[in-house]
């Protein structure tokens, strides 16, 4: 089974960082792998916001998906946040929100034992 992942790029409404961060970490990703075929989650941010080429949405979530079906899987969680049974903070801008389907190429390549990492 080809494993894929669910990247979603987002931004907090301007001036509620705290709110967003608390509940995106502590509540909606258990949320999402709650989902069948979700099983992980992690946010990321960038180490220099200033950077050039930087997105306008500060926070990165990765979702890996164990399922033949990752489509349906992200059906289901668009059904449970659209029918309001997925909570989702105010805090979270939909603004510019972007979320793409990824499915690996290529197998994880990782330094033979020994060598020097």
């Amino acid at each position: 089974m080809p494993q894929h992942v669910y990247v979603v790029l987002s931004k907090p409404v301007a001036g509620r960082d705290d709110e967003y961060n608390d509940w995106y970490t502590n509540q909606h990703l258990a949320d999402v792998v709650a989902v069948p075929g979700f099983v992980s989650a992690q946010r990321f941010r960038p180490r220099d916001p200033s950077a050039e080429g930087v997105p306008v949405q500060r926070y990165m979530a990765i979702y890996t998906l164990d399922t033949d079906d990752p489509e349906s899987a992200i059906a289901q969680l668009t059904k449970l946040v659209e029918s309001g049974e997925m909570n989702m903070s105010e805090a979270f801008s939909m603004e510019d929100m972007a979320a793409n389907l990824y499915e690996a190429i290529s197998p994880t390549i990782r330094p033979e034992a020994g060598e020097d990492q």
